[in-house]
């Protein structure tokens, strides 16, 4: 199925109520019990009423949220079909299986229809800036130069200052990509609306779909972030989602120019 789980239009996120975004972010966290629940147990569970659940599903592209679950159950079975590790230490498989599960999940969470609507803006703008922040800085400058290689006019900041003022003088015929992890980045959010504010076309690439970042961006693509961290002690937090994203949406780009 090419329904979408969570990349909805951001026209569409907009049209939903407080309570319909936050049923929203509790099914995103809880992916790996919804295939299990019904809507009753859901409705007690998330402390919303079925009827919410019901109006959501319809929202996002679902025909309720009986063919929600069908969905996830499907790509469930999938992901559970054979079990390669077996003979692996059970730390060194928690870690493997940690990664497999973001990206897996954050393959799920994409919508074909909103890949083939990034790709086209990409294809539209005369020029591309890409911001980033700390660790995702990097992602940000592989599909810079990934870009650059196809022949598109583009460039990358990671400074905040220089973000803020870039923000400013970017023209309607261009485009702005904002990868972040969390989507709260101060320099990046005021860049964003200042973007916003003079109708310049921005696409933010994260893992939160209620971020700052993602409410007020022109299209959000989001990936599945693991509660869990090797490194708890220091914000290292994996951007494996985020690479996936990156990945797919260049790929697909490079498809479609042929």
């Amino acid at each position: 199925m090419n329904e979408p789980l969570f990349n909805i239009p951001s026209e569409v996120y907009q049209t939903l109520s407080e309570t319909e975004r936050y049923l929203l972010h509790y099914i995103h966290q809880h992916l790996e019990d919804i295939s299990t629940l019904s809507i009753v147990t859901l409705s007690e569970r998330a402390n919303v009423s079925t009827a919410t659940i019901v109006r959501l599903m319809k929202k996002i592209g679902y025909n309720g949220y009986t063919s929600f679950k069908y969905r996830l159950k499907q790509e469930k079975k999938m992901t559970d079909a054979s079990d390669q590790l077996k003979n692996i230490d059970e730390d060194i498989k928690l870690a493997i299986r940690k990664n497999e599960e973001e990206v897996l999940k954050t393959i799920q969470l994409q919508s074909i229809g909103q890949i083939e609507d990034a790709v086209q803006k990409i294809h539209n703008a005369d020029k591309i800036y890409i911001f980033g922040r700390g660790f995702s800085e990097m992602i940000a400058k592989e599909m810079t130069i990934k870009l650059q290689l196809i022949g598109k006019t583009c460039e990358v900041h990671d400074d905040p200052n220089i973000i803020r003022l870039k923000s400013r003088d970017i023209s309607k015929n261009e485009l702005a990509i904002f990868v972040s992890l969390n989507g709260e980045t101060a320099e990046l959010v005021e860049a964003c609306q200042n973007l916003s504010m003079r109708q310049v076309t921005t696409i933010t690439v994260t893992t939160r779909i209620d971020s700052t970042l993602s409410k007020i961006s022109d299209m959000t693509l989001v990936g599945y972030k693991g509660e869990q961290s090797f490194f708890p002690d220091y914000e290292v937090r994996s951007r494996l989602s985020l690479h996936v994203i990156a990945r797919i949406l260049l790929d697909a780009y490079v498809i479609r120019m042929k």
